[in-house]
């Protein structure tokens, strides 16, 4: 697949989506720079904003499978990645697959499992594969789990840990819609719900062409080392506790490959890693807990860091 095809399937997706949702153009740019990347989303809104609508119309934008689970305090491990049972009439056992043997996975309301059953996630998230009594199973690739959370009500939940939120490319929400997209949601839905509708228009050969397709996009090696300065930023910072990982530099840097391949261009522009640095790095920062009284996020910090270090300035394009 070449660059300018990944423009078009991007753009086929997006407008695909917004044949339902209205005004995110952004966040949809997001999801899909995720999916194409080979990474995960975590969408923190309050209730209502469309978190589970986008995640459900994103699937079926794609000819994949996909499965919903709702997470609660009584969801065990093995309710997501299956369980081997015995067959009696088969005299054997037998593995029955859990939710996570999917292409795409909606983890609705995350922070309502247990740290145990949201650990259960770990491998399935970062390996792609899940480990059921020993025995290690691939999962289909494109695997992508997309989880939302409640940032306001707390009562019954447990908040991912920071390994758990390190597994996430990006952390984004939705935000209310302004007047005019709420009475554009009001209108499109006064008939009917354009969901229904909906067909694929692509297929998961078509999204790991992409992926592999992304990869080549060139980075210009001042660019590498701009996006380590930001990192570096976030260890030295007097109100983070503990900085990004390498893991969050690597996320960065594929994340703006594909996001320039979206964008038409083989090469990545300082403005990729910019746009995409507060949706990438923030939730990977702990933050002192006198700075989060204040109500500084992590954000708010990198958008800080963003003024501070200086932009390389050169060609962009591979010589």
């Amino acid at each position: 697949m070449e660059i300018n095809e990944v423009e078009e399937l991007g753009k086929k997706i997006k407008n695909n989506i917004e044949k339902v949702i209205v005004g995110k153009a952004s966040i949809i740019d997001i999801l899909i720079t995720a999916l194409i990347a080979g990474g995960h989303v975590l969408l923190e809104d309050v209730p209502g904003t469309g978190k589970t609508v986008l995640a459900k119309t994103l699937a079926k934008s794609i000819g994949v499978t996909f499965k919903r689970v709702q997470f609660t305090p009584d969801l065990l491990p093995s309710d997501l990645t299956g369980i081997n049972y015995f067959n009696q009439k088969e005299g054997e056992f037998v593995l029955r697959r859990g939710p996570v043997f999917t292409n795409i996975l909606l983890s609705d309301e995350i922070n309502r499992a247990t740290p145990r059953t949201q650990s259960s996630l770990l491998e399935c998230m970062e390996e792609k594969q899940v480990t059921i009594d020993g025995v290690t199973y691939g999962l289909e690739a494109p695997f992508f789990v997309i989880a939302t959370q409640n940032p306001v009500e707390t009562q019954g939940t447990f908040p991912l840990p920071e390994a758990q939120l390190d597994r996430f490319l990006i952390k984004t929400g939705m935000g209310y819609p302004n007047l005019e997209d709420g009475k554009k949601i009001l209108e499109r839905f006064i008939l009917d719900n354009p969901f229904k509708d909906l067909k694929s228009v692509c297929t998961s050969e078509e999204i790991t062409d992409a992926s592999l397709a992304a990869r080549k996009v060139y980075i210009a090696s001042s660019l590498l080392e701009y996006i380590l300065r930001l990192v570096e930023e976030t260890l030295d910072n007097p109100s983070i506790i503990l900085g990004c990982s390498p893991r969050g530099s690597l996320a960065l840097m594929r994340a703006s490959q594909v996001y320039a391949a979206l964008k038409g261009r083989d090469y990545v522009i300082p403005e990729d890693i910019k746009f995409l640095a507060k949706f990438v790095l923030a939730h990977r920062l702990i933050l002192k807990d006198s700075i989060k009284i204040k109500g500084v996020t992590g954000e708010k910090i990198i958008s800080d860091i963003l003024e501070t270090v200086t932009v390389p300035t050169e060609n962009w394009k591979e010589e």
